[in-house]
């Protein structure tokens, strides 16, 4: 088992996030793992427990008058009011907060003594232009933070000019347990090309410009096929792609996967695509390049900092479904290409992905604030 090397520092963390999601299960084990206290406070409750296994052992789960429905400005007051009780009970060293606008501000408006903000990517890249108050509460929120960790250029660079102090940030990749997804060992027929995507059905993921592509890849091809995961709320307008198109009986749904069942769904598949309009590094797709995936993904800035064209995958024009198009027949016209595109994908993955060596990085920003505390 992983353990982090650590110097006899042991930090009381106000751990507080949204809800409960993978994400928030790994870095509270390697908190935990690191040899510190670690109080997890959630800000709107089981309406975000998407995270199947239980928190890990040695997490504090604190249960406040906040967070029991879903964030709301009106309720802000209150919220404020709430965490600073739990301050006052709690007494932590540090508080680890995001996302930006919301656990975060709350953190910083309640008077936490020292804050290490971190952007889930969505907060930089999206939520910020919902209107002036998110926009507000991202610049009082960064300009007031101790710390600033992110994991992608794109949004350091957007938290600095939003005011973050450039020499008080780190990046690292989320990344993935190299030991859990893995390339599959065993050939199977190419007799079908399938294609997966386990991005969310919500707008800012562009899975209808998915659905369109595969439209028209599947009129030209019949020996292609489409494994979608998940869920959300553009169900019933995905569906009606799928049926208008004549492709419906070609599509697999396969749900929300559990993080124990998920490589074997990768494994089914010839090429991995992210239609995202809105990103950080993406912690799917390091786990379809560590499971060797070829991956086919949206131009935006941060897939660019993990996938280079013919190298582990190749990009197409962010929302431009007929490039989309274009790309996938691409990629299943030069299929005796793809072992080599499989073996670069999670050589990517090894180089720059080891959640294990990543969060060390973690693990030295509590040690140099609690230095500095």
């Amino acid at each position: 088992m992983f353990e982090y090397r650590i110097s006899n520092i042991k930090m009381r963390i106000l751990y507080f996030s949204l809800g409960y999601s993978t994400h928030d299960y790994r870095f509270l084990k390697a908190i935990v793992d690191g040899g510190h206290e670690v109080h997890f406070v959630q800000l709107e409750g089981n309406q975000r427990q998407v995270e199947s296994r239980s928190v890990p052992e040695g997490v504090k789960q604190v249960i406040w008058k906040g967070g029991r429905e879903s964030f709301r400005w009106s309720k802000l007051p209150i919220l404020v009011s709430n965490f600073k009780r739990l301050l006052r009970d709690l007494k932590p060293d540090l508080v680890h907060a995001g996302p930006i606008q919301t656990c975060a501000f709350i953190a910083v408006l309640a008077g936490a003594r020292q804050i290490l903000t971190m952007s889930w990517g969505f907060d930089l890249m999206d939520d910020i232009h919902k209107g002036w108050i998110w926009e507000f509460a991202t610049k009082y929120t960064l300009k007031r933070s101790t710390f600033f960790t992110s994991d992608a250029n794109v949004t350091k660079d957007k938290a600095v000019a939003y005011g973050m102090h450039p020499e008080k940030t780190i990046v690292f990749p989320w990344g993935v347990d190299l030991e859990h997804f893995v390339p599959t060992t065993e050939s199977r027929p190419r007799d079908t090309f399938t294609l997966f995507c386990n991005r969310s059905w919500e707008e800012r993921y562009g899975v209808d410009v998915l659905a369109r592509a595969f439209v028209k890849v599947a009129q030209q091809k019949d020996n292609v096929d489409l494994i979608l995961l998940n869920g959300g709320s553009q169900g019933a307008k995905l569906r009606q792609i799928f049926m208008s198109g004549g492709v419906l009986d070609r599509v697999t749904f396969g749900g929300q996967i559990s993080q124990i069942d998920l490589p074997r769904w990768y494994h089914m598949a010839d090429l991995y695509i992210s239609p995202s309009h809105v990103d950080g590094s993406s912690v799917s797709l390091m786990e379809a390049l560590a499971c060797g995936l070829p991956c086919l993904v949206s131009d935006i800035p941060a897939n660019k900092e993990w996938v280079f064209e013919n190298e582990n995958g190749w990009l197409f024009r962010d929302g431009d479904s007929d490039h989309l198009a274009e790309k996938i027949l691409a990629a299943m016209n030069q299929c005796e290409k793809l072992p080599e595109i499989s073996r670069a994908s999670r050589s990517e993955a090894e180089k720059r992905a080891d959640w294990k060596k990543n969060a060390e990085a973690l693990m030295q920003v509590y040690r140099s604030l609690v230095k500095e505390g």
